[in-house]
């Protein structure tokens, strides 16, 4: 792995890039830091924000390779990576409280905002007019992420343990999972009572290039997965035991040559690539449209049933294996970045420091 270093003068928090032709990254940090870097990793130019105040999230916006987003406080700033001098534009007071995470779609036209209050607010761009503020969590929000291909629906996931789907029509969830109720229902199913799990409070929440499955990196130590099926439906949930601490992040990567890899990142230290696409959660898809089944059905024989268990494994065959990779990076993790460096996929890392990390998956 290389440092990225002498980019911050405090630890760095959040990684954005832009995947534009340009490949510009940026990172946040403590006390108002924002720094631009190219492919190299040099750093092309810094900022402190007047306010002081940390800087939670960076996201480029995927229409326009001229604005990035940045929460700091209640206070999100626009500004323009090329040239570095300020905020184009101050988005004030858009958080109730502290601003933890933001999220674009896909198109540029809509920035959710998520806060310490535990409500995401989602601004029309450009101009950033609240059109949705969106109350169900009981808890801090730490993270939310638009669906791909569905410009209208966003994820959010926060420390009161649940993930909740939204469409934008409405203001009351389409579903809502609560992680607790799954890690107890799992516990109990295997016979584990009397043992601590950490409690599976929700961290990152990411969405796969497909649009349909999603991952939540929890407390727990787990990353919680669901499939979104047709009619927005929650479809399938399942989890993998991706860090022996709290798994702090999860990121789809949307460059491979199927959209099911993962990268995580925790508590342990370790950095992990995962390959999910024979996971039973993922692998729903391919059996295609059901037939329309003949009203004398009969009940499915034995052998039928052997051989349907057959192709279905156990979530217990797919928690077993194994990340693809793993990196021992040795210090809590921050931040994970799924992006290609140079046509090279990698990770750019950000922990406890002041630099970040970048790890190759050419290994792959």
């Amino acid at each position: 792995d290389s440092c990225w270093c002498e980019g911050h003068s405090t630890p760095v928090l959040c990684v954005g890039a832009s995947g534009g032709p340009e490949g510009l990254l940026a990172s946040g940090s403590e006390e108002g830091e924002v720094t631009v870097w190219n492919q190299e990793g040099t750093v092309l130019a810094s900022l402190r924000l007047p306010s002081g105040d940390d800087v939670t999230s960076a996201v480029f916006s995927p229409a326009a390779p001229g604005l990035l987003y940045v929460s700091h406080g209640e206070t999100v700033s626009v500004l323009d990576p090329r040239s570095l001098k300020g905020a184009v534009e101050e988005l004030q007071g858009v958080g109730e409280e502290e601003i933890n995470s933001l999220a674009l779609n896909e198109t540029g036209s809509a920035l959710a905002v998520a806060d310490d209050s535990g409500v995401v607010r989602v601004l029309g761009l450009p101009g950033g007019q609240v059109n949705r503020t969106l109350r169900r969590h009981t808890n801090i929000v730490s993270s939310v992420a638009f669906r791909p291909l569905r410009p209208n629906n966003l994820v959010s996931a926060g420390l009161d343990m649940q993930v909740m789907l939204w469409s934008l029509q409405k203001t009351r969830p389409v579903w809502t999972l609560n992680l607790q109720e799954v890690a107890e229902e799992e516990e109990a199913h295997q016979h584990k009572a009397g043992q601590l799990f950490n409690p599976p409070l929700a961290h990152c929440v990411s969405v796969a290039s497909c649009g349909n499955v999603l991952a939540c990196a929890a407390e727990d130590g787990r990353v919680h997965l669901m499939r979104v099926g047709s009619g927005s439906k929650l479809d399938r949930q399942g989890a993998i035991k991706a860090h022996s601490q709290g798994a702090s992040q999860a990121h789809f990567l949307s460059f491979l040559p199927h959209p099911y890899w993962l990268a995580t990142g925790g508590n342990d230290g370790m950095v992990a690539l995962w390959d999910l696409s024979q996971n039973p959660v993922v692998t729903v898809e391919d059996k295609g449209k059901p037939q329309a089944a003949p009203v004398h059905r009969r009940r499915p024989n034995a052998r039928a049933k052997a051989k349907l268990q057959a192709q279905s494994p156990g979530t217990e065959e797919a928690l077993k294996s194994g990340p693809k990779l793993s990196f021992s990076h040795g210090d809590k993790v921050n931040w994970v970045c799924p992006t290609l460096l140079r046509g090279e996929p990698s990770l750019v890392v950000a922990d406890q420091s002041r630099n970040l990390s970048v790890y190759s998956l050419a290994g792959l």
